[in-house]
């Protein structure tokens, strides 16, 4: 599983704070941790309350190409913002992300063929939030032929089936683990999938449990990367440990220190 980590966002306090105090330590720190636990790729936001994100990402985008050539995926709601840190980037590259609207996805896609970047594509629309896996697949088919159309190589491409909160839309869990199955047969090549993890436990009390069991059963369904808090060291063994029981890592007693020593 390809492990984008999380913690590099401005709504957490700690870095938001780093970045209205152009402090690199902080976040130097924070991308070296994410990386020593397995993170293969680093989730960049300035968060929402940046007043200049173009110039807030740039720095972020600096700060952390310092100490590692680990992939960057730039986060942000804003065509603007992404291609200022698609500029300066050294490595691949990662956008993060696009609707299937087609006003987003005329913008986007030419910006992660241009940057010859990696795409993440949301399962949602302008109409909202999907409610079932019909749904769901329908967008997600609509953003493959619209990357097709436009030359994006699918491949590069990965799908988010919008992860619900447990606790406001539990009815919807199986559909979404279903619908990550069902991503690999939109198209051959396939696209690639991906959760927000965290998004699964959001407001309820045992977070880190359910984030890990879900994950564990995410992979079952064919999942290929998520963004998660790679420090939660519970959830990365879970993820190992799936990994192993599906047949993709090769059983050693010590699987889990054999599996991170490789990883680094």
């Amino acid at each position: 599983m390809f492990i984008i980590g999380e913690l590099i966002n401005g709504m957490y306090s700690n870095i938001g704070r780093a970045i209205k105090e152009k402090n690199i330590a902080i976040i130097q720190k924070c991308a070296l941790q994410q990386i020593n636990a397995g993170a293969d790729a680093l989730d960049v936001n300035c968060g929402p309350a940046s007043r200049q994100p173009i110039s807030d990402i740039q720095w972020l985008v600096k700060a952390i190409q310092e100490i590692t050539d680990v992939p960057l995926c730039i986060d942000s709601s804003k065509p603007q913002v992404i291609e200022s840190g698609l500029q300066i980037m050294k490595n691949k590259a990662i956008i993060n992300s696009t609707t299937a609207d087609p006003e987003k996805l005329e913008v986007l896609v030419p910006l992660a063929k241009k940057y010859n970047a990696r795409l993440i594509g949301l399962t949602i629309s302008a109409k909202g939030i999907p409610q079932n896996k019909d749904q769901r697949l329908e967008l997600a088919a609509a953003i493959v032929a619209n990357c097709s159309e436009q030359g994006f190589p699918i491949e590069n491409l990965f799908l988010d089936p919008i992860v619900m909160p447990l606790n406001v839309a539990q009815a919807q869990i199986k559909d979404i683990l279903e619908t990550i199955n069902e991503f690999k047969i939109i198209s051959e090549p396939s696209p690639k999938s991906i959760v927000g993890l965290s998004n699964i436990s959001q407001g309820t009390l045992f977070r880190s449990l359910i984030n890990r069991t879900f994950l564990t059963m995410a992979l079952n369904f064919g999942l290929d990367a998520a963004i998660l808090d790679p420090t939660d060291k519970d959830l990365l063994d879970a993820a190992i440990t799936a990994e192993l029981i599906l047949n993709k890592q090769i059983y050693c007693d010590s699987y889990l220190k054999a599996y991170k020593k490789k990883e680094g």
